[in-house]
């Protein structure tokens, strides 16, 4: 053998080194491929549906009631493949009907079905949940105990708001109200502003008629409230319903998204949900399915 050739435990051990050094390139690129997606995974996934509007009753125009079973169902089918972590329902769970009995027998079945998907999850008031229905007829049929609270998960705020009082102040009630009479009273507004004082971190709030304008839709006070949102600098989003549409506007750096309505319209391609990605950064993605749109906030 001639000495200018490397020896045979010389090609052995710099395979070795190379093979090694190889093998700690690509683990290194895992780790920080691994790194990357821990970074970018949700601190928290939030169901959203709102107006399901459930009843056991002919379809009346746009509205059809009872397909309400199978778009929820398909909602959630995909919050359970997404993991979700709660599930906020926005108000207007079940249509109105003409007698107390009827309207918790349609209660107790559309909860039956949104129960069976979540146990973690909130119900935003409606003015269809107690148009027929008393606060606390609805609030024991789904097992809440207030209509307006905040709770926090993974270091974030979340406040359920109550708009269903009338503008003397009192709360909707066998058929006592109006649709677009929807006003927040002063002891609400009060506790509003010591929650947020109290809160720790980003807020999002959660509400059925809208704070972002002055139209039929609106809370009648939603300026005020607006007010004590962003004297607050802690809130980040509102999502809200009751208008049955896409909508979205910007109001002082803070989104307001309003969600479509999941019993307009028939068949599957017409159901309305989304799915709320919480990131640790303080950025808000939104997956809109089917006539939902999708956002993503910094």
């Amino acid at each position: 053998m001639s000495d200018n050739l490397p020896s045979n435990s010389e090609i052995t051990r710099r395979d070795f080194l190379r093979t090694g050094t190889l093998l700690l390139a690509a683990s290194n690129l895992m780790e920080s491929k691994a790194a990357r997606a821990a970074d970018d995974a949700p601190l928290l996934r939030v169901g959203l549906v709102t107006d399901l509007h459930y009843a056991d009753k002919e379809t009346a125009g746009t509205r059809h009631y009872r397909e309400t079973l199978d778009k929820l169902a398909e909602a959630g089918e995909q919050f359970e493949k997404d993991k979700t972590d709660f599930i906020v329902e926005l108000g207007d769970l079940i249509d109105a009907a003409d007698s107390v009995e009827t309207e918790q027998r349609w209660l107790k079945r559309i909860n039956r079905e949104f129960s069976g998907i979540a146990k973690d999850r909130h119900y935003v008031l409606g003015n269809h949940c107690v148009d027929t229905l008393k606060k606390t007829e609805f609030l024991e049929g789904v097992e809440q105990k207030t209509s307006y609270y905040s709770f926090d998960r993974a270091g974030w705020h979340f406040i359920l708001l109550d708009s269903c009082y009338r503008a003397d102040g009192e709360p909707y009630g066998r058929g006592n109200s109006s649709w677009d009479d929807a006003n927040i009273p002063e002891a609400e507004l009060e506790w509003l502003r010591d929650d947020l004082k109290q809160a720790n971190g980003r807020t999002i709030v959660f509400a059925h008629q809208r704070l972002d304008g002055t139209d039929r839709h609106c809370v009648k006070n939603a300026a005020a409230i607006r007010t004590v949102l962003e004297e607050s600098r802690r809130v980040v989003a509102v999502f809200q319903g009751h208008s049955h549409q896409n909508d979205y506007k910007s109001i002082v750096g803070m989104h307001y998204c309003t969600l479509a309505a999941m019993v307009e319209g028939s068949g599957a391609e017409s159901n309305g949900y989304s799915r709320l990605d919480v990131f640790a950064d303080g950025r808000l993605l939104v997956k809109g399915f089917r006539r939902q749109k999708g956002y993503e906030w910094m």
